[in-house]
């Protein structure tokens, strides 16, 4: 061990020799298969803890549960404000433990661990703290209605929220905590029960989570986590018709399978799928501003963001600048394990990611790119991959049609505002975008032509817990944080009454 790396606390070494069970009905238990799910480090390929490994079986049984809690009403019927202090006492509670979580964090996903204290568990508490607020402020309308009939009627007509029920998360592998809690803290907070079905690389956090849940009072049945293979978990989770909603982070790809197999039961949906962003840097833009912005979205936990600026759009009269400006940047960068201190690039989460960087770098070369600094898996070994700048990409190349998800900034050439916009829509994906200057009209003009749910403006980083999270087109339905994404775990339902008798 080198002397700047973090000493795993003894709380987190005993929590990782556990024999993980799944967590169901306010009780630990084996799956019924008894079979088990190996968890490693990325970092070094090492295994360091594993969990059950659900089937059919068990998942029926945490719907069941779920159902039970909501319906004898253990959650739902609660006061508002004594959901929202269970709920603040919760989120004390991952206050309390935020080291053992943001340690949690960096073993299994590999996240340097500054990141993961300072995003990880520093945003998901504003975001906890937020949403738990949410539960007292559910509210209706009265309306004023004239129905001609019958002659000297009355009607008083007003509508309610009402939770919708039981509720299945599906929580990716890359933000296992903060994401996990975007899809747990509006469901509680609105009355439903939920069942979470963590990524197989990334279950821990939640199973600590859940822990964390039962001590600040959550009720047996409530709160469900279920860890086991995707597949199989989730088509059990989709097919169930008591499952009222699923909210699912994740690939394009996935979001279409699971919309599928949700149809025949018409379950309401949110979807934050994949996204492609492009960043749009004007000659008028503050350079330093624009680099900073850069860096922060585009490297963020190795590249491994929804929202990263995967597709840089530079203009003409600056291109040069900004390339060289970016890659003195990005040669500063320290790649390492998460767990030392100063680590700012920590590894990718598997082979399969550095495959689809690297072919995404091979195809752009074959098509005359140039690689300005970077280009190639990283002298550590394992996962870990130089973070790498590409000149002279074009939309002709991989890297304008797909998701990359890795530590690569390709870098486009562009005229004028309106080759920029028409480069900038030319995608499936919706989620985020971001562009640079300081030409205060196009400031305003810009993102309304833009074609994606969030867009950032002399910045790189958007996300916030009183902004609505979430996109358009491809990139996914619905809205996480915010009023508005409790609104997606809320039935309305409307009331008419005759008065007049």
């Amino acid at each position: 061990m080198s002397d700047n790396t973090v000493a795993v606390l003894d709380s987190v070494s005993r929590f990782l020799d556990r024999q993980h069970g799944l967590y169901i009905d306010g009780q630990w238990r084996a799956s019924a298969a008894e079979g088990r799910l190996a968890v490693y480090n990325p970092a070094n390929g090492q295994q360091i803890a594993t969990t059950a490994d659900a089937n059919e079986h068990d998942v029926a049984l945490a719907v069941q549960s779920a159902h039970k809690a909501f319906s004898e009403g253990v959650w739902a019927q609660r006061l508002p404000v004594e959901r929202e202090r269970i709920l603040l006492r919760f989120a004390d509670l991952v206050e309390q433990h935020a080291e053992e979580l943001a340690q949690l964090e960096t073993l299994e996903q590999g996240k340097s661990i500054n990141i993961a204290r300072a995003f990880e568990v520093g945003s998901t508490l504003n975001w906890m703290r937020y949403t738990a607020g949410l539960a007292t402020k559910i509210t209706g309308q009265t309306l004023d209605v004239s129905i001609p009939m019958p002659p000297g009627a009355k009607y008083q007509v007003y509508t309610r929220k009402e939770p919708i029920g039981v509720v299945a998360g599906i929580v990716p592998w890359n933000f296992p905590l903060m994401i996990g809690m975007w899809k747990v803290m509006p469901a509680l907070a609105a009355g439903c029960t939920i069942i979470v079905k963590p990524a197989e690389q990334t279950p821990l956090t939640a199973l600590a989570l859940a822990k964390l849940a039962q001590d600040a009072g959550i009720p047996a049945g409530v709160l469900q986590v279920v860890t086991g293979e995707a597949a199989q978990v989730g088509k059990v989770l989709c097919d169930s018709p008591v499952v009222r909603k699923l909210s699912f982070t994740g690939s394009t790809e996935v979001g279409r399978i699971l919309m599928a197999q949700c149809a025949p039961s018409i379950k309401k949906l949110s979807l934050e799928l994949g996204g492609n962003a492009p960043v749009i840097v004007f000659d008028d833009a503050n350079l330093d501003a624009a680099v900073a912005g850069i860096m922060a979205s585009k490297f963020r936990n190795s590249g491994q963001t929804c929202v990263c600026a995967n597709r840089i759009y530079v203009q003409d009269g600056i291109y040069e600048r900004l390339a060289e400006k970016l890659v003195a940047a990005v040669e500063q960068l320290k790649v390492g394990d998460g767990s030392q201190e100063g680590t700012t690039q920590g590894p990718l989460i598997d082979s399969d990611a550095v495959a689809k960087v690297q072919s995404h770098i091979d195809d752009a070369l074959i098509k005359g790119a140039q690689i300005a600094t970077g280009g190639q898996p990283h002298a550590l070994g394992g996962t870990f991959f130089q973070p790498t700048v590409v000149t002279g990409v074009t939309q002709k190349m991989r890297f304008a049609k797909e998701e990359t998800f890795g530590p690569v900034a390709p870098l486009f050439r562009f005229h004028d505002e309106a080759e920029a916009i028409a480069m900038a829509n030319d995608t499936e994906f919706g989620l985020a975008a971001y562009l640079f200057t300081q030409n205060a009209a196009r400031q305003w003009r810009v993102p309304e032509a833009l074609e994606y749910g969030m867009v950032g403006i002399n910045t790189g980083l958007i996300s916030n817990e009183v902004a609505p999270f979430g996109g358009v087109k491809q990139s996914g339905l619905g809205r996480e944080g915010s009023r508005y994404g409790i609104e997606e775990y809320l039935e309305l339902k409307y009331l008419c009454i005759d008065v007049s008798r």
